[in-house]
């Protein structure tokens, strides 16, 4: 069944890879083509394919994923764009996403009052973290200024790594508060996990960085070479981390911000970080596959209503809310601050972390694993169709709002 599900899915990208420019014009990108497959291919009591994800091969495999989407997303980070909209980075990632985390717990909260703080708190980290993989084609739309497609990269790249820690401690808190034998040094574990985590990332990240930039202008390896060897670097990273009891997928995004300066020095001719985004893109795109037996999970048992209000107002309120209360008093314009605010799309961190949290809460509190299975999934899903299908109009009103403007719109950068 393995073998099955891996020609499928491949068999799926393929196709997809033959057609692209023109399902591109219907907003039907790779994520889109192997989520509907993932859909076809797992329904029905006897499907064609079928995925186990509650084993602890699994968790493995999933873990491993995140590891090098976490390290990529690291390295992807433009520095040019990380120095001239600093202040506005500030505004988004130091006080605009734990606000949104914040509204998010409440909002969960509110609707699932008997789940408690620590439920709410995990729907909170699956949900927050945007992805920009639901509308791929929005930062190569030239309707938008370079400097907003560099900052929703930056965000995209940085939150989900920032969130990973806060989704640990969850995690670990609700199992310490509501498994069948509540065990109070779970919370403990998790943060001695995430320390060992850095301390692994930052052993891997930095000397790794450096041994292969000097390797490279002593002449001692080629592109090639350099290639495998960033691609070995979040999985040392990971292996490391696991060696010494601490979290690998953590591990993997330290070590890639550890990396980074080392990777800009390297020259481009190389080209050394090719292979490890078309690695992380086809694991990535396994997992949009995996989405969609999630999504015919999620419908075939006892579907909780709140699940569509929660995903709902995650993609609206909890985010647009954050966003414009702390771009207050910035020098952008009404017309930037909605466009940032709105494009939150949620992708593969939420698939994520929403499986890991299932495949950890199956055994035990089966009830709630599908709860925060469902939530993921229609959070997602929703996602998809709203910033898939939406990105464009908004960005027609929003190039015809910068056309109506007296001034620039590329003009106000920074806060």
């Amino acid at each position: 069944m393995r073998v099955t599900a891996l020609v499928v899915s491949t068999g799926t990208l393929f196709l997809w890879a033959l057609v692209a420019a023109r399902l591109a014009r219907w907003s039907i990108t790779a994520p889109v083509a192997m989520t509907a497959a993932g859909v076809a291919l797992t329904a029905g009591a006897h499907p064609l394919v079928r995925i186990g994800l509650t084993t602890s091969d699994a968790e493995r495999a999933v873990e491993i994923i995140l590891a090098v989407l976490l390290f990529t997303d690291a390295t992807e980070v433009p520095a040019g764009a990380v120095r001239d909209q600093r202040g506005l980075l500030v505004r988004l990632l130091v006080f605009a996403l734990p606000l949104t985390f914040a509204a998010g717990v409440l909002l969960g909260v509110l609707l699932f009052p008997s789940g408690g703080w620590w439920l709410a708190a995990l729907f909170a980290a699956v949900t927050v973290p945007i992805d920009l993989a639901p509308a791929a084609e929005l930062i190569r739309d030239v309707r938008l200024p370079s400097w907003l497609r560099a900052v929703l990269t930056v965000e995209s790249g940085l939150n989900d790594g920032l969130i990973a820690p806060v989704f640990l401690l969850c995690l670990a808190g609700l199992e310490a508060h509501h498994g069948p034998e509540p065990e109070s040094g779970e919370l403990g574990d998790a943060i001695s996990a995430l320390l060992w985590a850095v301390l692994a990332g930052a052993v891997v990240g930095r000397p790794g960085g450096w041994l292969l930039r000097r390797s490279w202008t002593a002449g001692w390896t080629g592109p090639a070479a350099a290639r495998l060897g960033i691609v070995a670097l979040p999985l040392m990273a990971y292996a490391l981390a696991i060696v010494v009891h601490g979290n690998g997928f953590v591990a993997a995004f330290v070590a890639g911000l550890f990396f980074t300066p080392y990777a800009r020095a390297l020259p481009a001719t190389a080209t050394p970080l090719h292979l490890l985004e078309d690695t992380g893109t086809l694991l990535s795109l396994a997992l949009w596959f995996v989405f969609g037996q999630l999504v015919n999970q999620a419908f075939t048992g006892d579907f909780d209503p709140r699940v569509v209000a929660y995903a709902a107002l995650s993609l609206t309120v909890v985010r647009i809310g954050p966003v414009l209360l702390c771009l207050r008093g910035s020098r952008l314009d009404r017309a930037d601050r909605l466009v940032l605010a709105c494009l939150g799309p949620r992708g593969l961190a939420s698939i994520v972390f929403g499986l890991l949290a299932f495949i950890a809460l199956a055994p035990d509190q089966p009830h709630v694993a599908d709860l925060v299975g469902q939530v993921m999934t229609m959070t997602v899903l929703m996602s998809l169709a709203l910033h898939g299908l939406t990105y464009g109009p908004l960005a027609r009103r929003y190039a015809a709002a910068r056309e109506r403007a007296a001034g620039p719109g590329g003009a106000a950068t920074a806060a």
